[in-house]
């Protein structure tokens, strides 16, 4: 059975929305985009060409999708580490609306997305990899779906912007398996599906 990874992007306030490109994303007047590009480094690029190195198939929402298949067709160095697996693996797409996807080797899934993802797992050898998709993770992670979480958090305030973790999220708890900071001081951290959370108090013993 296959693993559903999500690696993204946030900054210290949690915004996900546009990390690449200015016009990348404008919904609701977002003028931050591309606020992910100054903090790219060496650390950075070594870690983002593990993940894709990992990488047997990749599912993304349809706005993730797009960007992506605008792009990375373009880029056709066979020895590229990104481009070289998002051109030839296989990618679903989570669209109710999409029926020609242009990008070769791409399914969409259009039916019940929590069936159609579990059997993609399960049909799936190694590592099924989400990037970005903010709407596709969160519906994800509302089912459990999603095994390991990798947290890039950047150095940056937005003020704005669409959160990963938005407001109603599933309460989910997640066990910390390992992480380093880049030299430019973004986080990477990863975490694999613990369950729901556990509580405490800090009270003190009635008898203290």
């Amino acid at each position: 059975m296959g693993k559903l990874t999500l690696t993204g992007f946030v900054s210290l306030d949690g915004v996900h929305q546009a990390p690449g490109r200015r016009d990348e994303d404008r919904r609701n007047g977002f003028e931050h985009g591309g606020w992910t590009v100054p903090y790219g480094d060496e650390d950075f690029g070594r870690f983002i060409n593990e993940v894709f190195d990992r990488a047997d198939a990749f599912l993304l929402g349809r706005r993730t999708y797009e960007i992506f298949a605008a792009y990375w067709p373009k880029v056709t160095d066979p020895t590229h580490p990104v481009a070289s697996k998002l051109n030839s693996l296989p990618k679903y797409v989570a669209s109710s609306t999409l029926t020609q996807p242009g990008w070769n080797n791409t399914t969409v899934l259009g039916g019940d997305l929590e069936k159609e993802v579990a059997d993609l797992k399960k049909r799936t050898e190694g590592e099924v990899q989400i990037h970005g998709s903010g709407a596709l993770a969160q519906s994800l992670l509302a089912v459990d779906l999603i095994d390991t979480v990798h947290l890039l958090t950047f150095p940056v305030v937005l003020g704005s912007g669409l959160r990963l973790f938005a407001q109603g999220l599933v309460p989910t708890a997640f066990r910390h398996v390992g992480g380093r900071i880049t030299s430019r001081g973004v986080s990477i951290q990863t975490y694999e599906l613990e369950g729901r959370p556990t509580y405490g108090s800090y009270e003190l013993p009635e008898n203290a």
